[in-house]
């Protein structure tokens, strides 16, 4: 994302300034939080109002309460870019950061308030994101970009799914896999592009060599591969034709990956970090392959996907792009390593778990506690970047 070409006069808290502020901000505190809360909760310590069953409302709150958060904050903070419009700033800012809050207040205690009263407030942000995003593609005439809307409308629709599933059957099945399996397109759509650029940016500054390989018709066939995939495991995880689409997939996400000459990128942790987050992409593939056949728990799959390649992706993007939009070096503290450090060795530790079931409870520990601290302390390190005014030269 370049940087944001104008801004109207604004002289409001910073922290409403720019769209990635308090949503990177508050979303990271809430993904260490809610894991911290679902700890207990998963032992039978600890009870919420919640009319989801404890694991839906672990799954959700990930899925559907964290990752639409720092998505809202990326594009609030690209589209003006994108359109050459002015950003949203101030109060309607705030009404988009509250309506957020008030889909993860209503969810947690949807068992007071009825699950349709959650699910209409939970969505309602979704809803408002999108009509935000759509008046500012069109009134700039940005049409290319309205597959934007595409995307909201998948995370809406599976959220959607998700709460009726919850509902009717008692737990959400369908709902699960669709988000994931958006978000993974996601990530390997945006990654396919941002993880080369990135890397052949600091290569030819840095490292003269051999550059990552420009997208082209390769590219195309592994995503083409992966979505057909993933629409398997949606419909039949535990088909032996699924498993052999998603480990053919995930073959072709190695190769992917390699092309992008990331060994290369070691000094450089902001660059780095991407493609190590991106690697948990063909693991995810591998394992949830390995699931349909029998020969490993579902869990490990899913939970390279999503403490792996969404948690260590997200973490990546906005501690790289916080420091681009207000002013400041790309340069990963010796504090932020080793956060990347730490939320990696949590998420390696979570697919042990589902690999391990005799050692599961000591590495669900190690796992939440890992991801809690990360996120947590991504929020204290970066305070001050999501919180003070830009740095200018």
């Amino acid at each position: 994302m370049a940087p944001i070409p104008r801004l109207r006069d604004y002289t409001g808290p910073a922290l409403l300034s720019y769209g990635f502020r308090p949503f990177f901000l508050f979303g990271s505190l809430y993904a260490g939080l809610a894991i911290l809360a679902w700890l207990p909760l998963f032992y039978g310590e600890l009870a919420l109002s919640t009319a989801f069953a404890p694991r839906d409302w672990h799954i959700h709150e990930m899925l559907y309460g964290y990752l639409p958060a720092v998505i809202t904050g990326f594009l609030l903070t690209a589209v003006p870019n994108w359109t050459g419009r002015m950003p949203l700033q101030g109060r309607p800012l705030l009404v988009l950061v509250l309506a957020w809050a008030a889909g993860r207040v209503a969810v947690t205690a949807s068992a007071w308030i009825g699950w349709e009263a959650a699910a209409l407030i939970d969505n309602a942000f979704l809803l408002l994101v999108a009509a935000a995003m759509g008046r500012e593609i069109i009134k700039g005439r940005n049409w290319r970009n309205l597959k934007v809307l595409i995307a909201l409308g998948v995370l809406l629709a599976g959220n959607v799914l998700f709460h009726v599933e919850a509902h009717v059957l008692g737990a959400a099945d369908y709902g699960i896999r669709f988000g994931i399996a958006a978000t993974m397109m996601l990530i390997m759509l945006i990654g396919g592009r941002i993880i080369p650029s990135f890397t052949r940016n600091w290569l030819a500054r840095e490292n003269p060599g051999r550059l990552p390989a420009p997208f082209g018709r390769f590219d195309m066939v592994t995503m083409g591969a992966a979505g057909a995939a993933l629409l398997a495991w949606i419909a039949a995880p535990g088909w032996s034709i699924t498993g052999t689409m998603l480990i053919a997939a995930g073959v072709l996400q190695v190769a992917r990956l390699a092309r992008w000459a990331g060994e290369r990128t070691w000094r450089d942790r902001l660059v780095f970090i991407l493609h190590v987050a991106y690697a948990f992409v063909p693991l995810g593939f591998v394992l949830s392959g390995l699931a349909a056949f029998g020969l490993v728990s579902a869990a490990a799959g899913v939970h390279a996907w999503s403490g792996g390649a969404m948690g260590i992706m997200t973490l990546a993007v906005m501690s790289r792009a916080s420091l681009g939009h207000t002013g400041r070096a790309l340069i990963a503290s010796a504090a932020m390593q080793g956060l990347y450090l730490l939320l990696v060795a949590g998420a390696l530790a979570r697919v042990c778990a589902a690999l391990h079931p005799v050692w599961s409870d000591a590495l669900l520990h190690v796992a939440g506690l890992a991801w809690a601290g990360a996120f947590v302390g991504f929020a204290l390190v970066y305070w001050n970047v999501f919180t003070r005014p830009r740095v200018t030269a």
